[in-house]
C-alpha cells in the first residue's frame, strides 16, 4: 500500500499532546479529522516524536498508508480545515517500509526562557528572572555530550528498552531576546530535554555545581533530577532522515 509524510508545525498550547488519547484533544485526531473530512476515508497517523502537553513544534511528521487518490491541493484545502495553530507544511509519498518515528536520524530541540516580563512570550517561553552564570552553563551543556545514559533525566513509567541517546549538540544560545537551550540527538526520552533545563538552570544558579551535576548524570536515577521547568518553553525544531526516505 502507498506510503506518505506528512509535516506539520502547530503551537501546543491548546492540545493534550502529540499523540492521539482518550478523553483529550492531539495534534494527531486534529489532523485525523481534518483528513476525513477532505478526503472521506478514515487514516490511522503514526508519529515521529511525541512531545507533550504544551509543547509546540516547528516541525514533526506523521506517516499514513493511503490507497486511494489524494486531493492535489491536499495541503491547501486540509489547512483550510485545521485550525489556526496547526499547519500542515507538505505531504509526500515515501517508500512503503519507510516509518517516521524509527527512521529519523536526529532530533533537534530548544528550550526557550526570558529574563524580563514580556506578555508576548508567555505561552512559547519560559520567566525565569533569576541571576545565572552563563559559563558555568556552558560548561554543564557541554558536560552531557560526554555521557550516552540519560536515565536521571527520563520520566518514570517509560516503556523505553534503553535510555542511551547520542547527543551531538548541547549548547547554550541567545536567541531572538531569549536564553536558549538547543540540543540535538539521535533520540532523546519522556521529559528529557525539560530535565536537562531545569537541572542545568540549577546549576546556572549555584544551587548545583559542577560535580554534584556530573554525580547526578551518573546516579542513572530520575529522582535526582529536576523536572520543573514548563511545558511551554519547548519546541522541536527539526527532524532529519536520511535523504533516501
Amino acid at each position: 500500500m502507498p506510503r506518505y509524510f506528512l509535516e506539520v508545525s502547530y503551537k501546543g498550547t491548546n492540545y493534550s499532546g502529540f499523540q492521539a488519547q482518550k478523553n483529550a484533544n492531539s495534534i494527531q485526531a486534529e489532523v485525523e479529522k481534518a483528513f476525513f473530512i477532505l478526503q472521506r476515508e478514515q487514516v490511522v497517523l503514526t508519529g515521529s516524536s511525541r512531545t507533550d502537553t504544551g509543547v509546540h513544534a516547528l516541525q514533526n511528521f506523521f506517516h499514513f498508508d493511503f490507497e486511494g487518490v489524494l486531493n492535489p491541493q491536499l495541503v491547501y484545502k486540509i489547512n483550510a480545515i485545521l485550525p489556526d495553530d496547526i499547519v500542515v507544511k507538505d505531504v509526500f509519498p515515501v517508500s512503503p517500509d519507510a516509518h517516521c518515528r524509527f527512521d529519523a536520524k536526529s532530533r533537534e530541540y530548544k528550550y526557550f526562557i526570558y529574563r524580563q516580563k514580556n506578555p508576548f512570550l508567555r505561552e512559547t517561553a519560559f520567566y525565569f528572572p533569576y541571576k545565572l552564570d552563563m559559563e558555568k552553563l556552558g560548561q554543564a551543556a557541554e558536560l552531557l555530550k560526554q555521557y550516552h545514559d540519560f536515565t536521571s533525566f527520563s520520566k518514570r513509567n517509560t516503556q523505553v528498552k534503553t535510555f542511551v541517546c547520542q547527543i551531538e549538540t548541547s549548547e547554550w544560545l541567545l536567541e531572538k531576546g531569549c536564553l536558549v537551550y538547543h540540543v540535538k540527538g539521535n533520540r532523546f526520552l519522556r521529559g528529557m530535554v525539560r530535565a536537562l533545563t531545569a537541572t542545568m538552570l540549577k546549576v546556572g544558579r549555584g544551587i548545583v555545581d559542577t560535580k554534584e551535576f556530573i554525580r547526578i548524570i551518573e546516579a542513572k536515577d530520575c529522582t535526582q533530577a529536576s523536572f520543573a521547568v514548563p511545558p511551554h518553553g519547548l519546541f522541536l525544531t527539526s527532524v532529519e532522515y536520511d535523504s533516501e526516505k
